[in-house]
């Protein structure tokens, strides 16, 4: 274990035997870290966060603070949980739950560039990357694979759907729907074809999701007429998760941008 003679680490964390604290990071006693992490200089760590391998945490990222939440109480007992292989960059900050026995949760393998901010009870899941100064409100989930661009803003309770691109400097407040651009606020520019062929999508597959993409938000019909008529086609399990994320939204997802239609069968492939 190498730690900074300047670092506080309380009695009660634990850490693994090959974690490295740097100079003036403050360690808390329900802290967590396993092997292979590296806290930088000034960094804290505070209440319960537990922090699995192999992670990285930049100068003065702020991790498990109080959620900012009027509706919190000091007593209530929560966490952060933080998989393997993450990279936060300098100054990112991560709220720990709001109610008894909660969490905010970040999976494995993201990158989290500098002055990112996950409020209480976001939901990170894996191989993400969120840019510099991205902000992200209470219960926000977003799913796999997706990429948050650089100063984006994200409303409480939204969701990102997986393999998402997300342009910067945007602002939503309404769910994007998987394999999706969102490219104005609120608003979609169509399918991440870039993204899909990254993940490994076969072409059969990008040209299915194009196909339901069109139905649901280029054909005329809203939204409700377009998953009924989604129900008469036998679609693969790419497109059925498509359509069962928009059939679960609560807070309606964004609408695309008839201004930038792209009906270039070649995309897909």
């Amino acid at each position: 274990m190498k730690i900074h003679p300047s670092a506080v680490v309380e009695d009660g964390a634990r850490l693994a035997d090959d974690v490295e604290v740097g100079p003036g990071a403050i360690i808390g006693k329900d802290v967590q870290l396993g092997k292979g992490c590296v806290v930088r200089a000034h960094a804290v760590l505070t209440s319960r966060v537990i922090v699995g391998e192999r992670n990285q945490i930049g100068y003065g990222c702020v991790i498990g603070s109080e959620p900012q939440d009027f509706a919190h109480n000091d007593s209530v007992t929560s966490e952060v949980r933080i998989g393997s292989g993450n990279i936060f960059r300098e100054y990112v900050t991560i709220h720990r739950g709001t109610k008894e026995g909660s969490a905010t949760v970040v999976g494995n393998d993201n990158y989290l560039m500098a002055g990112s901010h996950l409020g209480h009870n976001v939901q990170v899941g894996n191989r993400i990357i969120i840019a510099n100064n991205c902000l992200l409100g209470g219960y926000v989930e977003v799913y796999d694979n997706s990429v948050l661009g650089g100063g984006t803003v994200f409303h409480q309770f939204m969701r990102v759907g997986r393999c998402v691109m997300v342009r910067g400097g945007t602002r939503f407040g309404q769910d994007i729907p998987p394999y999706s651009i969102g490219d104005e606020d609120n608003v979609l520019a169509g399918i991440n074809t870039i993204g899909l062929r990254r993940n490994g999508f076969s072409v059969e597959t990008r040209k299915e999701i194009h196909r339901a993409f069109h139905l649901v938000f280029r054909s005329g019909y809203n939204i409700s007429q377009a998953l009924e008529k989604a129900r008469e086609t036998e679609w693969g399990p790419e497109v059925r998760h498509f359509l069962e994320f928009i059939t679960e939204s609560k807070r309606g997802v964004c609408p695309s941008s008839q201004r930038k239609l792209r009906h270039v069968a070649e995309a897909a492939e």
